[in-house]
This record gives structure tokens, sequence and C-alpha cells, in this order.
């Protein structure tokens, strides 16, 4: 039986990769639904000219999707995805999945009480073939035992195209619940800890004085029983990177190092999906293309099969519960 989606909200260009990957595997969508005309609005309707368009969200909910992608404003979204998981429906929501603990607690509740699933489609690392191949090596222990993540996340601020919840605290969540959920997934996942304490968490506005709201520089540290890792994430990607930011993981092992460079190889290679292999055998640079993009197809098999193989729940919830917590440490406040 073919899965069938619909799309809450279109306020962040995130639900494009997000639709296009879950059509890539088979997957109908059945039509979108948001408030207004969100700037990716034109864009969505010019990249899937023959969706529908609900006129409510009730009519969306209503449609007969086993799926909802959600991407409404940040603030927004635990609401729309406790009224999706309430109607019957899994969630795939855009990062972060919510913006405050009492919204993570709702949507605990509602998973709990349902059983539906809800998953973060964590882009820097669903949406990014070198990590998938990241993965693979070090299943295979290429590098020994992750002890140690780096993760950079600069991004560029584009500032013409953002609405005002881009620049909104209480809309977008922080810059460390934000993008820096980005890198805790991934220290997490690669280190293999279920959980990790913040010890470190830091924000600031450095460039943008006229924008008191936004948070332009953000950075914290976290450890686990057996491993540690750095996260630093930024609005100030340069005019003349040919990209939107220099995204970078650097995962140490016991027995050698991947550097993965993600978007782009500044004075090197051509293209995307870097990934440098430092080991006893290898000492290379690996075009990684092609790895692949398994987390949807296996979000596809879980939502038939009732399974996690995709993401585990506690996991999801985990990552989500540390970014805000390193949110709340960063603004000197209890979470």
């Amino acid at each position: 039986m073919t899965l069938a989606f619909v799309a809450l909200g279109l306020d962040h260009r995130h639900i494009y990769g997000m639709t296009e990957n879950m059509m890539r595997i088979g997957a109908r969508c059945l039509g979108f639904w948001t408030e207004g005309a969100p700037q990716p609005l034109e864009g969505y309707v010019k990249r899937f000219p023959d969706l529908h368009r609900f006129t409510t969200m009730d009519e969306a909910l209503n449609a007969g999707a086993d799926l909802a992608l959600v991407s409404a404003i940040p603030a927004d979204r635990a609401g729309l995805t406790i009224r999706a998981i309430q109607s019957g429906h899994d969630v795939m929501t855009d990062k972060p999945g919510c913006t405050d603990l009492a919204q993570l607690a709702a949507i605990k509740g509602a998973v709990a009480e349902t059983g539906r699933i809800w998953s973060i489609n964590f882009s820097e690392r669903f949406e990014v073939p070198c990590v998938t191949l990241a993965d693979q090596l070090v299943q295979e222990g290429a590098i020994g035992k992750v002890v140690h993540t780096t993760g950079l996340g600069p991004h560029r601020l584009n500032r013409s195209t953002r609405p005002d919840w881009f620049f909104d605290r209480s809309k977008y969540g922080g810059i460390l619940t934000d993008i820096g959920v980005h890198q805790i997934d991934q220290f997490l996942h690669f280190t293999g800890s279920k959980t990790a304490q913040i010890t470190m968490a830091h924000v600031a506005n450095h460039a943008n004085p006229d924008d008191p709201g936004l948070q332009d520089f953000g950075e914290m540290a976290l450890r686990s029983d057996h491993a540690s890792g750095y996260i630093r994430v930024d609005w100030y990607t340069p005019d003349a990177l040919p990209n939107w930011g220099d995204g970078r993981l650097t995962l140490l092992g016991t027995d050698g190092y991947i550097e993965l460079r993600k978007y782009v190889d500044v004075g090197g290679r051509d293209g995307t999906d870097h990934l440098v292999l430092v080991n006893g055998t290898h000492c290379e640079t690996i075009d990684a293309r092609e790895a692949g993009l398994p987390y949807f197809d296996r979000l596809a098999h879980d939502i038939a099969h009732r399974t996690e193989t995709a993401m585990r729940q506690d996991h999801c919830f985990e990552v989500m519960e540390l970014a805000l917590h390193a949110q709340a440490m960063a603004e000197g406040h209890a979470p």
C-alpha cells in the first residue's frame, strides 16, 4: 500500500526537501495546508505545481494521509504536531520540533497516548549522503570508538528573505534550539550515547544590534559517560561562499578520524559530500555523493511496521530536550 502524506505549514524552506524526499521513495502527497502566504509558498508551488492546497487544516487532516510533514513557524510546530497525532497521523517535523519544555512534554504525552511516531528531520544528518557513509564506516570500526565530535553549523543570514518571526526569539526558539539541535543529534548518534550533560552553553548577538531578538552566534559543549563534544553555530556565512554554509563534522575515534565537509570544500574539490578518512591504513578524501539517504525509506518502513529503524523515539525526545536545556543555560535561566 502506498504511503500517503500531507504537508502542514510552509514557513520554512526545509519543507521542500521533506516533500521531495518522501516523493522520491514513492510516497504520495495528498496536498498541503498553510496559513496565509509565507515566503516559501511560491517556491513550493513552483516545485510541486500539481499539489492540492487544502482550505483548512481540518480538511488536510481528514484527507486520509498516514503521515503529516510539519514545517510551520517553530513555536507553532508542537500544536500542529499534536493535532496531527491525535487525528491518527505519524508526524515528521522540521527542526526544531518545538521551542520549550512544556511543548515537548505535550508531544511526549500525545505519543504515549496514541502510539504514533514523532520524528524530527535532522536534515544535517538525514539529507547529507556523506553522513550516511560516515555512519557505515563508524559501524564497521574504521576509526575505532568515537570519543569526540566537533560540529560546525555556519549559516547565511539572507536578511532580505527572512520573515519577521526569524528575528523573534519567542518564535524561533533561540539559536541552540534551532540550529544546535542538529549537532546534538549527531553527537548522540555517532558516539552511541543515549544521553549527555551540557557542560557549557553560550549565545550572543555580535553583528546584528538592530535585531535584538536574533541570536547570531551560539556554542556549547557536552559530555556523555564515554564521549564529549563541541558545537558552534552562527549566522555569519560570508557572501563569497557559493552556498549557505560550510557545515562540517569531525568524528574523533580511538583509531583515526573522519571529517565531513558536507556542502563545500573550500579551496579543494568541487561539489558536496566530501569525506576525509584517516586511520591506520587510509589517508584519503572520498566522494560520498552517492551514499544515499536511508532515513526516508526507513521512516516509511516504521510507519508500516511500527518499528524504529529511522530513529529511536527516545533519541528524538532526548535530542530536543538537550537542545532546550542548552538554550536555557546559555540564557541564564531554568528551562
